[in-house]
């Protein structure tokens, strides 16, 4: 019978069954040649069966050499087997065939065409072949909704699903797992549920793969009750149905239940290299080195055959438990490297700061394998923390021969390196050769304007920003803020505000916290307050922004009774917060209550005070004329005292006369070498006062000799949308002769209230006159005469001013106050002054 079409078709057919294709080809070579369609169509489906596609279009292309005819039994199989192997052209010609034939009204034929463009992804041809069908079953339909589900064409799968339904076809498990994905990947729980529902009506419940969609879809919900009910409801489980638990609970950083679930599952299945992948990752983030370790040794024990992607997960699972030599390990062991390996052990060496070996494992990199977009974006960072400008330019030329100077996160990265290494022209020379900004490259050159200390630039590019349509975000929002700040631009700060309402992003946390910092420093205390009284959500920083804000406008009571209720809330005060309220009970004189939070500080909250803390108690204790007091606690200190520590003592020496510490501490501050030209200026004011002119142009020598420069005093006010800015002895501005007369009004009124001006604050070796001129064209009186002719009578001013202002500034303000009868709001280096009615809300502690 061995040569019976029957038996042998049979035969062919049987070995297939049973993975045995070789006996299949070995019946049908005792029958070749042969005519008989039947057989080559038996021996055509025994290949696809056992996935040998490649040899079932050779056997198509064997079968019509020989002239024998195929038939509608011979093409399901072949469109299969093109529709596997993604060979499109081949599929095409197999279509024209089936054409040709006069086949394709068939059912089992267009079904498989149908399948097949959609493994293609073409949609549109399998939409066209699905419509032609003059007859189409749950199989067609099925085919086109998994289709579209497996393209990531979720809308148009529900859409076809639901017409489905409407032609009365009842879905079998294979519509509803390719249903299911949909639902999950579009976040439609409504449909998602009905589906649910009719998966329990029909009884398809107990089909694994259903039950598996089930709860992947759950997970994509969030849903994760209804997710482990669905798994621990099921009556059997594969591999799958584990690793989609496993999974989703590290997706949902659960960590520690997805590595509790490893455990159980290892009891009763062989986990896959997924399952593994999945738990290294969880104990990374949990950074268990321990558990990392043993499914490490799981691994090898269980002969499983580490791909690229496992030992690159591994790699990152070492690094983040801080094992850096375990990670190297696998990095040196592994057989074949991609880029993500060298990637994720230069990352692990970025990580570790140990920016050497990132340089060394670069080096080697560049010879064995190409550099990609992602190496050069992580050695831009290097050069970043190292604030390495060779390096980075060095860096620069080789993103430049990659090619990769088109990238817009490359460049971006660029923009950042060269603000960060104080090259803000190299830094807009990138930008502007960019040829596509995105929100983050805006966001970086923002930055970087506000790194430099150049906030006018800052804000054209912000307006740039606007006029090219680009949306700002939450990180914008935080770049825009400190430029307000600085300017003190109450009316654009507000503006500011208003798009944050409009874009969503008063919910935001640090952005509520940017806001009470940019009000309080624009002189609006009282809408610092609103704006935390309306955060639902604070953290430290937070109440450290409001703390602050009342220190600088010396409501030092407030700051305290602030500083109080954060720690009934439960927020814990961090160092920042200890230099916040000490700073404020010292702008308001405050002693007690200072020293106190510097105790609790270290007692309650075990926090080692810095040189900062120490530096705000000398400046309480200095602040109050306790200037003994001050030098002996600087005495105890187990620190070193730098400039910033005898800076306080000495600006208090000087505020209070006490010329013999001042002149002692002026040499401690000299000897410090201190980069600061703040603390040197002030050592030579003390020499200036005491007409040691000598040792002045000593130190001014000095000075100029280690390259430093002295910030010239400037003071600036906002009238009517425009900014009006003021040097010292500034004679080159709009009116300034109706100023200087205004001031020279002034002052014969000052004189009739009994003002004598204190010319120990003019630091010049020059005439009684001469210095009382200086002081006159001081800039924030400049300013305020400019203000008081600008604006309409009784109007509240506001000055700010870049460094302190001086004493006998302090005392006109008053005096200008109670003569013009005006609010007067001055905000120094230091803090904010209102002066009203011949008094500052200071209290003459500033």
């Amino acid at each position: 019978l061995e040569k019976s079409s029957f038996f042998s078709g049979k035969l062919i057919s049987k070995y297939a069954q049973f993975k045995d294709p070789k006996s299949s080809f070995s019946v049908f070579h005792q029958v070749s040649p042969t005519a008989n369609v039947y057989q080559w169509n038996s021996v055509i489906r025994a290949l696809t069966h056992n996935g040998l596609f490649t040899k079932v279009l050779g056997f198509y292309g064997k079968m019509r050499k020989l002239d024998v005819l195929p038939d509608k039994c011979t093409f399901p199989s072949v469109i299969n087997s093109c529709a596997a192997l993604v060979d499109i052209e081949m599929g095409q010609v197999v279509h024209e065939n089936v054409l040709k034939m006069g086949l394709g009204s068939d059912l089992y034929i267009g079904n498989a065409l149908v399948d097949m463009y959609a493994r293609f992804g073409c949609m549109d041809e399998a939409l066209k072949m699905f419509d032609g069908m003059p007859e189409r079953d749950v199989v067609s339909w099925n085919s086109l909704i998994s289709g579209y589900s497996a393209n990531g064409y979720w809308v148009e799968a529900l859409e076809f699903y639901s017409m489905s339904r409407m032609e009365g076809i009842m879905p079998d498990s294979f519509t509803v797992s390719s249903v299911l994905p949909a639902c999950g990947g579009l976040v439609n729980v409504k449909e998602g549920e009905l589906l649910h529902c009719l998966v329990e009506k029909i009884g398809l419940h107990g089909d694994v793969v259903v039950s598996n969609g089930l709860l992947s879809m759950y997970f994509k919900f969030n849903r994760l009750v209804e997710a482990r009910r669905i798994f621990d409801e099921m009556v059997i489980r594969d591999t799958v149905s584990w690793n989609t638990l496993i999974c989703g609970y590290s997706q949902m950083e659960l960590f520690k239940e997805s590595i509790e679930l490893f455990m159980l599952m290892v009891n009763r299945f062989k986990p896959d290299l997924l399952t593994i992948t999945t738990v290294l990752r969880a104990c990374g983030h949990l950074r268990d080195l321990e558990f990392g370790k043993f499914v490490h040794e799981y691994m090898k024990k269980g002969g499983f055959q580490s791909d690229v992607t496992a030992d690159n997960i591994l790699i990152d699972m070492y690094a983040k438990c801080d094992d850096l030599l375990a990670s190297r390990e696998v990095f040196d062991r592994m057989m074949c490297k991609d880029s993500v390996s060298w990637n994720s052990m230069i990352n692990c060496y970025i990580q570790h700061l140990n920016y050497d070996e990132v340089l060394k494992l670069a080096m080697i990199m560049k010879v064995d394998m190409k550099v990609d977009s992602v190496t050069c974006v992580m050695l831009l960072s290097v050069s970043t923390q190292l604030a390495d400008k060779e390096l980075g330019k060095e860096i620069h030329c080789d993103i430049i021969k990659l090619g990769f100077d088109s990238d817009v996160i490359v460049n971006n990265s660029m923009v950042d390196m060269y603000a960060k290494c104080g090259l803000i022209n190299d830094s807009l020379k990138v930008f502007e050769n960019m040829k596509t900004h995105d929100r983050v490259t805006w966001n970086t050159i923002v930055a970087a304007c506000v790194q430099s200390g150049d906030f006018t630039l800052g804000l054209r590019m912000i307006n740039q920003m606007r006029t090219e349509g680009v949306m700002p975000d939450a990180a914008t929002v935080l770049g825009i803020l400190p430029m307000c700040s600085f300017f003190a631009s109450k009316r654009q700060g507000k503006e500011i505000h208003g798009c944050i309402f409009r874009f969503g992003f008063e919910t935001d946390v640090p952005t509520g916290n940017a806001l009470i910092e940019m009000y309080s420093k624009c002189g609006s205390l009282k809408n610092s307050i609103q704006v935390f009284g309306r955060m639902k959500v604070r953290d430290v920083v937070t109440w450290t922004a409001m703390i602050s804000a009342y220190g600088m406008y010396g409501e030092g009571g407030k700051a305290l009774r602030a500083f109080e209720d954060m720690k009934a809330t439960g927020v814990v005060p961090d160092h920042v917060t200890f230099v916040a309220i000490i700073y404020a009970c010292s702008h308001s004189g405050l002693v007690e209550e200072g020293l106190a939070c510097f105790d609790q500080m270290q007692k309650d909250y075990n926090l080692k005070p810095r040189i900062e803390h120490y530096a705000c108690v000398v400046d309480l204790l200095s602040r109050s004329g306790l200037i003994t007091k001050a030098e002996d606690f600087i005495n105890s200190m187990p620190l070193k005292p730098d400039a910033s520590i005898w800076g306080s003592l000495l600006s208090a020496c000087r505020s209070s006369g006490n010329i013999l510490v001042a002149e002692r501490v002026a040499e401690r501050i000299l000897e410090q070498k201190s980069n600061d030209t703040g603390y040197y200026v002030l050592a030579s004011n003390v020499h200036a006062i005491l007409g040691k002119w000598d040792k002045v142009r000593m130190i001014r020598k000095s000075i100029r000799a280690r390259g430093l420069k002295k910030d010239p005093g400037c003071s600036w006010i906002e009238i009517k949308r425009r900014l009006y800015v003021f040097g010292t002895g500034d004679k080159f501005f709009e009116q300034f002769e109706e100023v200087n007369k205004l001031l020279g009004i002034i002052s014969g009124l000052m004189a009739k209230e009994g003002y004598v001006a204190d010319l120990r604050y003019v630091l010049h070796d020059v005439e009684e006159d001469e210095k009382r001129d200086m002081l006159c064209g001081h800039s924030e009186r400049l300013a305020i005469a400019f203000g008081l002719l600008n604006t309409e009578p009784g109007t509240p001013l506001q000055i700010m001013k870049n460094l302190r202002v001086c004493g006998d500034c302090h005392t006109v303000t008053k005096y200008i106050s109670m003569i013009m009868q005006r609010e007067i709001l001055v905000r120094d280096a230091n803090r904010f002054h209102l002066f009203k009615d011949g008094t500052c809300s200071c209290g003459d502690h500033w």
